[in-house]
């Protein structure tokens, strides 16, 4: 029987291809429009419609998920499943009634903890040592519906959003085909969610401006949970800089106030702690070492940065 999949960032790709590998009928392809790229604002396809076009699949991307046509596309199709992975988009009841075994989801949290847009970012900005992959059957609500499998995994220290997803995407892949098979056996059973809500909603650039009130901790997560999209950023002077590497240290300081230079690390003062800089982009610059930064610019204790 058919499969319909829902997919647009590179997260998702992991799980269609895992569907093409175990030789399931993917007989649609849904993902959004071309999106305007780079400094020539050229239309670019997204990760899975790559995907989807390189395995010879059939791509459709509706502006809206209630246009008539594309409704009586999928109706014809009469799905066996409909997999959303990181479609972008919340799928009208006309949608999640169609398949003939439901709506299966595969989000990036333990549900019901990080429900919304950006959960692998805001679990690691908030501090969290662990995350996972949940399979759910979905319904009209936003990430709420009945659980049907879920793995935890660690959080390192190293990690930041970039990295954890390329891990949980790889999850969620294995996770997605599992879930089929124990749907056709009947051997699994969707769970209502149970325990602690919280949310994770949409990031956009203004939210990478660091707050330096913040103790060194909480910002030392903020900069991996910012990376690499949309960077947690401040201001040297009239310089726009994105961190990309820092490390906590204890000590006190002003916050916002640079409070040492080393060879290799510029040391910011926070709320609580200290902020070890290592690595950085200026804008409109490659990455360089905090050491590259700090050669050729008159820095000096006392400087705020904002």
């Amino acid at each position: 029987m058919s499969i319909v999949f829902f997919g647009t960032p590179e997260f998702a790709v992991p799980s269609l291809r895992a569907l093409i590998e175990s030789g399931e009928d993917n007989s649609l392809v849904v993902t959004q429009t071309d999106k305007v790229k780079g400094r020539g604002h050229k239309l670019s396809p997204l990760p899975v419609k790559v995907a989807a076009l390189e395995a010879g699949l059939r791509v459709m991307q509706p502006a809206r998920l209630k246009d008539e046509m594309f409704l009586a596309e999928l109706v014809s199709l009469k799905p066996e499943f409909i997999i959303v992975v990181a479609y972008g988009k919340i799928l009208p009841k006309t949608i999640l009634d169609l398949p003939q075994r439901g709506c299966i989801n595969v989000h990036a949290s333990l549900l019901p903890k990080y429900r919304g847009a950006a959960p692998i970012a805001w679990a690691i900005i908030r501090g969290e040592e662990k995350t996972g992959v949940t399979t759910m059957l979905m319904d009209e609500g936003l990430d709420t519906g009945d659980i049907l499998l879920q793995r935890a995994i660690e959080i390192s220290k190293e990690d930041t959003t970039g990295s954890l997803g390329q891990r949980l995407s790889d999850l969620g892949a294995s996770l997605l085909i599992g879930t089929m098979e124990g749907m056709r056996e009947s051997s699994l059973k969707p769970i209502p969610q149970t325990g602690e809500t919280s949310y994770a909603p949409p990031l956009r650039k203004e939210d990478g401006l660091i707050d330096w009130s913040k103790s060194a901790g909480e910002i030392f997560n903020f900069v991996r949970g910012m990376q690499p999209w949309p960077g947690a950023f401040c201001h040297v002077g009239n310089e726009r800089v994105t961190l990309l590497k820092t490390m906590p240290l204890n000590g006190e300081g002003t916050p916002g106030v640079i409070s040492g230079i080393e060879k290799d690390a510029l040391i910011i003062g926070t709320g609580y702690g200290l902020l070890s800089i290592l690595e950085l982009q200026p804008a409109g610059r490659k990455p360089m070492s905090a050491s590259a930064f700090i050669h050729g610019r008159k820095l000096a204790e006392g400087i705020s940065v904002q």
